[in-house]
């Protein structure tokens, strides 16, 4: 079993399944109540990030097909398609909650709308098995939300969450795949290293990883205190000094990083010609890889010299609106504090 986790947790494509390693099935008491979680649950799923600047890039591109790939609760859907009377959206989640919140939400725009169970990287599939909505209409934009929505950062029952104390699932959907407590008690102490130093955590790495191994929580309290533990106070960065330990558990759990190159790849053979891709991310790591994949499909991939021009035939897929990525004003960071780390990125298909 270590052997598989090991491959797990450098690569990111995970062939575990539930049945190999089990479930974690404690429940840990919560300290918010059911009717506060119902709030949360109206309040926080989910505010959209970037709001105006995603519309912005999508009001020009005509009649067709909008696909959101990252659905969660129907923000950026329902702003979309109240602007915009022309377009069609397809919304996909794998969260089997943001798929219910959304198809709520969005239940006023008729048979303009279609939510279906999905990820980013089955788009390319998605397009033939939703033929029957898409239609011949052409695919005139997608935009991919990444990482965990505000809803599941609030549902402390989920485990992302570092204010409640719960089991460590940390899925994006809950009814399959392994959960972090189950990753955390078969992982051994140089993969987890890897993985922490990979998510920013630095010369702490090879200490928290050898906390956690040591100690296998399975609460999200009990993980805390295992980082708590060996990161000195002086040497804690702004926020809390778990932050890091938790995404990366998150991303392997997730299998975001194999899920985000699939994703990006799929969604610009699905788009079509003057199509427009958005993307909104979080962390320096997956913003990294859409600058990456973007620049590589706008260059196709040449290394000839400048002084030289391109010689080697490359194709070029894209435009790049922007070479650095976009932020959130201070109006909106002020409103909305998760925007604060937000970095969005556009790219237009053209013509090869």
């Amino acid at each position: 079993m270590r052997g598989a986790v090991f491959e797990c947790a450098v690569r990111t494509t995970c062939s575990l399944t539930t049945d190999e390693v089990g479930r974690v099935t404690s429940s840990a008491p919560l300290s918010v109540s059911s009717v506060d979680r119902l709030q949360m649950a109206r309040d926080a799923f989910h505010v959209p990030v970037l709001e105006s600047e995603v519309l912005s890039y999508f009001v020009t591109v005509g009649d067709g097909v909008v696909v959101d790939a990252t659905l969660g609760g129907g923000g950026h859907a329902e702003a979309l398609l109240r602007a915009i009377p022309g377009v069609r959206l397809l919304g996909i989640d794998r969260d089997p909650e943001a798929r219910e919140a959304s198809r709520r939400r969005l239940e006023p725009y008729g048979s303009r709308v279609r939510v279906i169970d999905a990820t980013f990287a089955d788009l390319r599939d998605v397009r033939e098995r939703e033929a029957d909505f898409i239609g011949a209409a052409p695919v005139r934009g997608i935009l991919m939300d990444l990482g965990v929505s505000s809803h599941q950062l609030d549902d402390g029952r989920r485990g992302f969450s570092l204010r409640v104390d719960a089991p460590l699932d940390m899925r994006m959907d809950p009814s399959t795949g392994i959960d972090a407590a189950s990753v955390i008690a078969q992982i051994d102490e140089e993969s987890l290293r890897a993985l922490l130093a990979r998510h920013g955590e630095g010369r702490f790495a090879r200490a928290i990883a050898a906390s956690i191994v040591t100690r296998r929580p399975r609460t999200t309290f009990e993980l805390i205190d295992a980082v708590e533990r060996v990161v000195p106070p002086a040497h804690r960065r702004r926020g809390h000094v778990a932050t890091r330990t938790f995404q990366a558990l998150r991303v392997l759990v997730n299998d975001e990083e194999f899920q985000l190159r699939e994703g990006l790849a799929a969604a610009l053979d699905v788009l079509d010609l003057d199509g427009v891709l958005v993307v909104i991310a979080y962390h320096s790591g997956e913003d990294r890889v859409v600058k990456d994949v973007l620049a590589e499909a706008a260059s196709g991939g040449c290394r000839c010299p400048v002084e030289l021009g391109c010689v080697c035939g490359a194709v070029h897929r894209v435009s790049v609106v922007k070479a650095s990525a976009m932020m959130a004003s201070p109006d909106e960071v002020a409103r909305n504090p998760r925007s604060r780390s937000a970095r969005l990125r556009v790219a237009r298909k053209i013509v090869p």
